[in-house]
């Protein structure tokens, strides 16, 4: 069969359900990636999947609850004796991840039953709040003691890599636990014996404190592209390390709180949440919008006038507006991500702010141009109107594009820098906050405009 035609999921299914002998099922799942194996727990029963837990053992069953989405309803099947012997063989914060899904009960109980180790790691990463780097780090690594020889620390790094898969990076230690520095296994496994271990070791390698902030420090971390880094406690001895899968979660979770935020929402906003909840978080950015929307139809209304004598003026508002919106959410995505590096000065600000308004001018008069021709040809031949009053009435609606998706992409880059500076959260300007801020241009801009060059100078 075609590699590529495979249906992984499926065969693992089908496989659980031929095999009767635990042995060979064993044996023949050991192709199978554990990923593929836990989206195949889906699809089994209860007593299918007790016989695949079974024949695989505890180990390889941790291996693949540690990549469920929602591994409470599985648990849930499981004698408490069972599951704490899973949570036991799992990596710490894999574990950590999973306990927070099940009900506090039941996760204390099983805490309580995994030896005296699991449960100083779990509860270690448990007492750290969510939004700290010591709540995301794993106690999976390898440490030495300096002053090891090469043959005495390559020994040190088998013994410890039989319970630790994170051997890339073994940590160099001082007497008292601190660290000292980092050394790769490569540079280990080639040296020979006769080589100063000390010459192999980097002593400035980079590091983060269990306490600080994850968005404080993620751009650190993403910076120096190391398959891990140590976390350290204020005494700077090791406690766990940052790996490479953990800071892919740990940018997926920011990620997810900064699109939230951007659709105006909470980032704990989840299909558990009561809808008392949902709507006592979502409430106040409503009525700030409101508040809003309300400004921009008592605007409409001061140009009763145009839109009087010139009816068809109407049909073009919502053209006005969503392009504005487009080009003032398309400037706040820009900036909010920019403004995710922490080192980037005032003046970089202020380009970046030019650089927007100078993209919006340049869209806004393309699109102005293309509004132009096409709108009033719409007017003249559809409409039937006369064709001085088809191009002027298009020519008010490019200039009022031009203007408004000028001014959108300077709203979309200055409020978020603007929030920065107070100290705020720059995503919590929402998309539809930026969205309606922007409305209020437009609609000014273009019935403005309307008012002024239509009614005014050429007297229409």
């Amino acid at each position: 069969m075609d590699i590529k035609q495979r249906n992984y999921v499926n065969e693992i299914v089908e496989l659980v359900r031929e095999i009767e002998n635990s042995q060979v099922l064993l044996e023949v799942l050991e192709n199978y990636h554990e990923n593929d194996i836990a989206e195949a727990l889906e699809l089994l029963t209860s007593e299918e999947r007790d016989f695949l837990y079974d024949a695989l053992g505890a180990e390889r069953v941790s291996e693949i609850f540690a990549y469920l989405e929602d591994a409470a309803p599985f648990f849930e099947e499981l004698e408490l004796e069972e599951a704490a012997e899973i949570i036991e063989n799992m990596d710490s914060d894999d574990a950590v991840d999973i306990l927070e899904d099940i009900d506090e009960e039941i996760s204390e109980k099983l805490v309580s039953l995994l030896d005296d180790e699991s449960s100083h790691d779990i509860r270690l990463i448990q007492s750290y709040d969510e939004d700290e780097i010591g709540s995301k780090m794993t106690t999976n690594y390898i440490s030495i003691q300096k002053g090891l020889s090469v043959k005495e620390a390559m020994k040190e790094m088998i013994a410890q890599a039989e319970d630790n898969d994170n051997i890339y990076t073994i940590y160099v230690c001082n007497e008292d636990g601190s660290l000292y520095g980092a050394l790769d296994l490569k540079d280990l496994i080639v040296a020979r014996a006769h080589v100063d271990l000390e010459d192999l070791i980097s002593h400035a390698y980079p590091h983060v404190h269990a306490t600080e902030k994850v968005s404080d420090c993620l751009e650190k971390i993403k910076g120096y592209a190391e398959d891990s880094l140590p976390v350290l406690d204020e005494s700077d001895q090791i406690l766990g390390v940052i790996t490479a899968q953990g800071l892919i979660e740990v940018v997926d979770d920011e990620l997810g709180d900064d699109y939230a935020k951007l659709a105006g929402l909470s980032s704990q906003e989840d299909l558990d949440e009561t809808v008392f909840e949902s709507i006592k978080k979502r409430f106040p950015w409503l009525i700030i919008l409101l508040a809003l929307g309300i400004g921009v139809s008592s605007v409409v209304g001061m140009f009763e006038t145009v839109v009087a004598e010139i009816a068809v003026i109407v049909c073009f508002q919502s053209l006005i507006l969503g392009m504005a919106g487009n080009a003032g959410t398309q400037s706040l995505a820009v900036t909010i991500r920019v403004l995710m590096d922490e080192g980037l000065g005032a003046m970089e600000k202020v380009r970046l702010m030019l650089k927007e308004a100078r993209i919006g001018l340049c869209n806004g008069l393309l699109l102005g141009l293309v509004s132009f021709l096409f709108i009033g040809l719409y007017v003249w031949q559809i409409k039937q109107y006369e064709p001085v009053f088809s191009f002027a009435v298009s020519g008010c609606v490019g200039v009022s594009l031009l203007v408004a998706m000028l001014i959108s992409s300077f709203v979309g880059t200055a409020v978020p820098m603007l929030l920065q500076k107070l100290k705020i959260d720059p995503a919590v300007a929402s998309g539809p906050l930026i969205t309606t801020i922007n409305d209020l241009v437009a609609v000014v801009s273009y019935y403005g405009l309307a008012w002024l060059l239509l009614l005014r100078v050429m007297g229409l």
